[in-house]
């Protein structure tokens, strides 16, 4: 067994634990980070990249289909699998080269291997030890199931899903939230039929319930079926299906079941019990600062409660490194998190929803205002319904913005320094926002809570 001692300990190389190790790389620190399959991580490798690659296929898939109601000649003849998987895996290994070469150039010792922590300050990796003055723990998450419902044969997570070599006819999804509600969005681009089973009464459900009611009308017109407030009760599969029974009756028979039910803490067997963190249904718990309650230990992303996303994580990896080299960087907190669903119609939100802002300033001190997109040029163009939502504390600032329409996942740079700046929409109101674009459904909205609405009627 051989010693390496070096300033940090990264366990784990997603989103969180790279950005952590290139941080204080750049800030000087000599680094380790371990990882048990690719840096990377779930996000680039089996999540985020790979599922938002298929999405843009889906997208060009519509607008094949729907070319001739603009005037365009093109039709929507299927799709070329292996071509699909070919595109998709390019894009990964391209990234992954490029990150690769950025943790080379930052001369950062990549350890490959199953790590576990077995404290005070230590990681072991097969027969050697790597101890560091911190050590930043970020070994992200799985693909959850429910108790009884083993993933096999025609029950698949979204891990799967990704390289799936066929296109199914019919997928019923278990699950509404992201997950769900993208690669159901997906797969009735790509002509399966889809119905999507979600136990809470809404999609999207941690979302406000406007933009679930927007999304789900949206999923009505292009016919995605799905069941809201019902629970799942058992599967059956055989060599042609699945058929799903649900608690209030209802069978449901399908090519495929997708397990979309969220994802856990990726913690067991990593040693954090045994070593003494602060552990409570797998999470590690940690202060707003991300100290475990183990000296000069931290951990970020996934592992810890909260959001569970890719840029979250990223960003908490940057804050810890910056709080180790004691530069005080300031707390993000989690409603200030910009979260997008990449489904079509979008769904992007940053801040608190309607409840959440009368839960912590009083029902009479929240007012809100919805701007349709039918009134924006832009979306019109793109032939996409939605619509902006912002809310905000009567005479101040704007706590919470919501949207819903084709791409307005691309419009939460502006809202999010809205709402992290506490801007009231009377700071806001006097930019400019470029016509014709989306973004001006943004301007519109700020407009008209500002005392001056101009295309909108009274």
């Amino acid at each position: 067994m051989s010693d390496t001692n070096v300033d940090l300990v990264v366990l784990g190389a997603g989103s969180g634990g790279y950005a952590a190790a290139l941080r204080a790389a750049e800030l000087g620190s000599s680094v380790v980070l371990v990882e048990k399959e690719k840096v990377g991580g779930t996000c680039l490798h089996w999540g985020c990249i790979p599922a938002k690659t298929l999405l843009h296929a889906a997208e060009v898939a519509d607008e094949a289909r729907e070319g001739a109601s603009i005037g365009i000649k093109s039709t929507f003849d299927g799709v070329d699998v292996p071509a699909l998987l070919k595109y998709k895996d390019g894009i990964i290994n391209r990234l992954y080269k490029g990150l690769q070469g950025l943790v080379k150039s930052r001369k950062i010792q990549v350890v490959e291997g199953e790590g576990k922590f077995v404290g005070p300050n230590t990681v072991v990796v097969g027969g050697d030890r790597y101890i560091g003055t911190d050590v930043i723990l970020a070994t992200g998450s799985y693909s959850r199931t429910l108790p009884g419902l083993e993933i096999e044969g025609r029950v698949i997570t979204s891990t799967q899903a990704l390289s799936l070599e066929w296109i199914p006819e019919k997928a019923i999804v278990l699950g509404g939230g992201v997950i769900g509600v993208e690669f159901a969005s997906t797969w009735a681009s790509f002509g399966t039929e889809v119905t999507i089973v979600e136990a809470l009464p809404t999609l999207v459900p941690l979302e406000d319930p406007w933009a679930s009611k927007q999304l789900e009308r949206a999923f009505r017109k292009r016919k995605i079926a799905f069941k809201t407030g019902v629970r799942f009760q058992g599967v059956k599969q055989d060599d042609s299906g699945v058929t799903v029974s649900l608690e209030d009756g209802t069978t449901l028979t399908a090519d495929l079941l997708l397990v979309a039910v969220g994802r856990g803490p990726y913690t067991a067997g990593c040693g954090y019990e045994e070593a003494g963190i602060s552990m409570e249904r797998g999470w590690v718990i940690t202060d707003e600062r991300l100290h475990t309650n183990l000296s000069h230990v931290y951990a970020v992303g996934d592992i810890v409660p909260g959001l569970q996303l890719a840029h979250r994580g990223f960003q908490q990896g940057i804050f810890v490194a910056e709080d180790i080299a004691g530069l005080n960087p300031r707390v993000i907190p989690d409603a200030e998190i910009p979260k997008i669903t990449y489904c079509d119609p979008n769904v992007a939100s940053v801040g608190l929803t309607e409840a959440n802002a009368k839960e912590v300033h009083g029902d009479s001190a929240i007012e809100t205002y919805v701007y349709d997109l039918g009134g924006n040029g832009k979306s019109q163009i793109l032939k996409t319904a939605g619509g902006v939502k912002l809310v905000r504390v009567k005479d101040g600032p704007i706590v919470g913005m919501h949207l819903v329409g084709a791409r307005v996942g691309e419009l939460l740079g502006e809202a999010q320094l809205i709402v992290g700046w506490e801007a009231h929409p009377e700071d806001v109101a006097p930019y400019l926002h470029g016509h014709p674009s989306q973004y001006e459904a943004v301007g519109e909205a700020i407009l008209a809570l500002a005392g001056k609405p101009l295309h909108v009627h009274d």
